[in-house]
């Protein structure tokens, strides 16, 4: 599921890892006599940095990223039609330049899948997670938290919780080996992953059983050994070994092609805060006090009928989803399982409120999840809790009104921040109840589909 749709400017492993490799080999970084951590050790690299106290692991990354500044994957289509894409040119998805008119497969027959996996160098090895065991399931937090996604300037990184993880990768019909990770084999750290869950999407008029392929994650100190592309392939055959040939996935570069372009937009609940970790900054004529008076939300809710949802609800919930779903071009199709799964609260992770009318019947609904953050060297402050809108639906309750109620919830509920895309109906109440733009584009993508280009305002899922 998430990228982290607040923290501006971030990477994207799909694309840079594919360029890297080749610019690695250009460039070698001397080891000077003083650095005592950069000598000959241990065969396992990892054990000697993570040997290193935490302040100064954090100021090596630092250093490294301002290093590889501007080395980055394309941000723009300007970009990237002067950018050479050597992996994804050799995958059925359109070219970058390609004007696309018509729809369906890109590759009719697929080729005979073959059964073992692809080589990795002799220091790695393939390892399928087992997310019910608790220790696998904490490495695989460990390595997101430390290497997933974070600032620019790293003082903000996402934090997963084990809770979450369970939610995002283990949906109904999951299957086991597409938890796929790669870890040193001397040491069995993990220090690779990439993962893959069932979905059925309807594109356009065509609905597709596929996969929506999230996570791509390598370690910060193998971003140089063209791991992203290995974990790319090796998700693609174990997928592709189930008899499934398409995939919807997303990220903020531009890989060959777009099929939408949707922004993240923010609205502050927290102004001090999010202004002390540098998340918003006062604009010119701006004060802090303006701020706060500007942010101010009402203290109680307007929609007295307003609850969380219960398991008594979910037949309805599908029901709205899927007559609100109809409208756009781009968007899943939910069995009762699914909306089990997604939308029934869990704290922490996933919260849906509900409207019921003066009869008992459900007319309306939001859902967010949550996506925290720690702060890192901050003095103050440690973390910053942000929730991220799934789908609204309004039919009895307005629009503004619901997305208020909604605001007023989570502040009251400590959240700092509350994020949304520019997807579905959400354009209606952005400006309205003072969203903030964010400098965050997401590109979505199919593999092995063929369609014209959707608006934003078409597009009916956010892909977590």
């Amino acid at each position: 599921m998430p990228e982290n749709p607040f923290m501006d400017k971030q990477k994207s492993l799909l694309a840079s890892e594919e360029n890297r490799g080749a610019e690695g080999k250009k460039k070698k970084t001397k080891k000077h006599k003083d650095q005592t951590w950069a000598k000959e050790g241990p065969q396992d690299p990892f054990e000697m940095l993570d040997s290193l106290p935490e302040e100064k692991q954090q100021e090596i990354q630092k250093a490294m990223h301002l290093f590889s500044f501007g080395q980055g994957p394309p941000k723009s289509l300007l970009e990237a039609y002067k950018h050479t894409y050597r992996f994804w040119d050799t995958q059925p998805v359109p070219k970058i330049d390609e004007e696309v008119t018509s729809y369906g497969p890109i590759k009719l027959e697929m080729p005979s899948v073959r059964e073992e996996s692809y080589s990795l160098p002799q220091e790695f090895i393939w390892d399928t997670l087992d997310l019910d065991n608790q220790e696998q399931l904490r490495e695989l937090c460990d390595l997101l938290n430390e290497n997933y996604t974070e600032e620019d300037d790293n003082t903000l990184r996402l934090h997963y919780s084990s809770q979450f993880l369970l939610w995002a990768l283990c949906p109904p019909g999951g299957q086991s080996q597409w938890h796929c990770g790669v870890r040193v084999n001397s040491s069995q750290k993990l220090v690779g992953f990439i993962n893959a869950i069932p979905a059925t999407m309807k594109v356009f008029d065509t609905e597709l059983k596929m996969v929506e392929v999230n996570f791509l994650c390598v370690h910060k100190k193998l971003r140089s050994k063209r791991v992203a592309p290995v974990l790319i392939k090796e998700i693609t055959r174990r997928v592709h070994r189930q008899g499934i040939f398409q995939a919807v996935y997303s990220t903020s570069a531009v890989l060959p092609k777009p099929i939408a372009t949707c922004r993240y937009w923010h609205r502050s609940l927290n102004p001090r805060k999010l202004i002390d970790l540098n998340f918003f900054s006062l604009t010119r004529n701006m004060t802090l006090q303006r701020a706060l008076k500007l942010n101010r939300l009402p203290e109680t809710t307007k929609t007295t009928s307003l609850r969380p949802m219960t398991v008594q609800d979910v037949l309805v919930v599908q029901a709205l989803l899927r007559e609100h779903l109809k409208a756009f071009h781009l968007s899943p199709v939910l069995t009762l399982e699914d909306v089990e799964h997604w939308l029934l609260p869990q704290d922490g992770v996933i919260d849906t409120y509900v409207v019921e009318s003066m009869t008992g019947t459900v007319t309306d609904m939001v859902s967010f999840y949550t996506l925290p953050s720690t702060a890192l060297n901050h003095p103050v402050h440690k973390g910053l809790k942000a929730a991220c809108v799934l789908y609204c639906i309004s039919k009895a309750t307005p629009l503004l009104q619901l997305m208020e109620d909604t605001l007023i919830i989570c502040k009251a509920r400590g959240f700092d921040v509350f994020s949304a895309m520019d997807v579905m109906d959400n354009k209606a109440f952005l400006e309205p109840l003072k969203f903030r733009m964010g400098e965050v584009h997401k590109q979505y993508y199919l593999y092995n589909w063929r369609c014209p280009e959707i608006s934003s305002d078409k597009v009916g899922v956010v892909l977590k």
